[in-house]
């Protein structure tokens, strides 16, 4: 697929089958999460893997029941590291760059994920302190997505998008 394929081709996928996917396409996925754009290059980011059906069922109670999450063979957790990027840009660094620093990682890594066939979707519902509590986050860090990872049961249709020129404004707003 070409890039374009691949963006058109990506959707939130919530059923996964039980193939289990190899290791070696996780870490694939991971490199190019760690290739995303970051401020001062800090990468205030890190990754934390999951496949233990007990941790996965622990943070399935942290995503408000989200019980998708425990389906998918693996589980990958992005965290901002704040405080690697605040020791550079201060409170902005905390609140606002390792934010950005870690969502791009996590739309790198989505891409990716389509470009190997497989699925996965961004969930953002979750008691951050939970999932900090969980995995052992360390105060410097913080959890801002949760990544199911596997093959797809089903492919859902496209949903619907404002135009592009509805949400865009030449100038100004």
């Amino acid at each position: 697929m070409d890039f374009e394929e691949v963006v058109e081709k990506r959707r939130s996928i919530r059923r996964f089958t039980d193939d289990d996917v190899p290791r070696d396409i996780i870490d694939r996925i991971l490199k190019i999460g760690h290739k995303a754009p970051s401020a001062g290059n800090n990468q205030a980011r890190e990754f934390i893997v999951v496949r233990d059906q007990r941790v996965k069922s622990k943070i399935v109670e942290a995503a408000l029941g989200q019980s998708f999450i425990q389906d998918a063979p693996w589980v990958v957790v992005v965290c901002a590291h704040e405080e690697r990027s605040a020791s550079r840009y201060g409170g902005r660094g905390r609140d606002l760059y390792s934010i950005q620093d870690a969502t791009a990682a996590v739309e790198n890594m989505l891409l990716a994920v389509t470009n190997e066939g497989l699925g996965s979707v961004w969930v953002g519902a979750f008691d951050e302190e939970k999932v900090s509590n969980i995995l052992d986050i360390p105060r410097e860090a913080r959890p801002v997505a949760i990544l199911p990872i596997g093959y797809p049961a089903a492919e859902p249709s496209e949903p619907a998008k404002m135009s592009v020129k509805e949400i865009t404004h030449e100038g100004m707003w």
